[in-house]
């Protein structure tokens, strides 16, 4: 049995904000030039190879928020992809695998390390996703079984 067809294929992208300066309010803590440079070259690829449906989910920290900015895209700002959020918050968040489309959560570490473990691995545990990289998951169906496939692991550094 083929693929999900791309109009009704599960997507989920995990995009770890990219580097941050270093600050006593977590929150409030801006890209570095270099966390900058990281955001535009994965906004560009990202955007080149974006997924029909796009929802783009973002943490509300100020480092989240512009690495988003970098797409040129709407976005929604998710509480729940906050520092300190939860696996099951994210899952939740992004209504993934139900949700039609994709959604791209833009987030931090340990959570989105969690999250890809558990997708890959079956149960969560503590992998690191490097700051600006990207994660990218889909559902699909074949031979009647759905399964979940790692389509894409991409740094920033690797692309400029």
């Amino acid at each position: 049995m083929p693929d999900l067809p791309e109009a009704t294929r599960r997507d989920l992208l995990l995009w770890r904000h990219a580097e941050a300066e270093e600050g006593d309010d977590d929150l409030q803590r801006p890209l570095t030039e270099r966390g900058r440079r990281q955001a535009k070259l994965m906004a560009a690829w990202i955007k080149a190879q974006q997924p029909q449906g796009l929802r783009i989910l973002v943490s509300p920290a100020v480092r989240t928020r512009q690495t988003a900015e970098a797409l040129h895209l709407p976005f929604t700002i998710e509480r729940r992809l906050g520092p300190g959020a939860d696996v099951p918050a994210l899952i939740a968040a992004a209504g993934w695998p139900q949700a039609a489309g994709a959604a791209l959560l833009v987030g931090h570490q340990p959570t989105l390390g969690r999250l890809a473990a558990l997708l890959l691995a079956g149960h969560e545990a503590d992998w690191s996703i490097r700051k600006g990289a990207l994660w990218w998951f889909s559902r699909r169906l074949r031979r009647d079984e759905t399964q979940t496939v790692l389509r894409a692991v991409i740094a920033a550094d690797m692309l400029g």
